[in-house]
């Protein structure tokens, strides 16, 4: 067999063997679930949750509105400038 032949034979062996790893990466592992397991909460895990949840609309509710974002070009072009100018354009074409 030549070089050619016998480096060929090892690139496809070499796919052939890495394949099924890659496959079974798709596969779901044990113990892990991609469902929503709809269980049914005891009392004292419902209290729980109800006492974070409660935390933390708490909480969002101290934090203070946000100011408007501050715009330093904002008020550069005067409102008739764009207006003019979007005419001049519409003029054009």
């Amino acid at each position: 067999m030549t070089f050619a032949k016998k480096l060929y034979l090892i690139a496809a062996g070499a796919i052939i063997v890495f394949l099924p790893g890659t496959a079974s990466a798709q596969l779901g592992m044990p113990g892990v679930s991609l469902h929503d397991d709809s269980r049914r909460l005891d009392p004292e895990e419902q209290t729980k949750r109800k006492a974070v949840d409660d935390a933390y609309k708490a909480t969002m509710e101290k934090i203070p509105d946000q100011k408007k974002p501050n715009d330093p070009w904002g008020n550069v072009r005067s409102e008739k400038a764009t207006t003019s100018s979007s005419k001049q354009r519409n003029e054009v074409k």
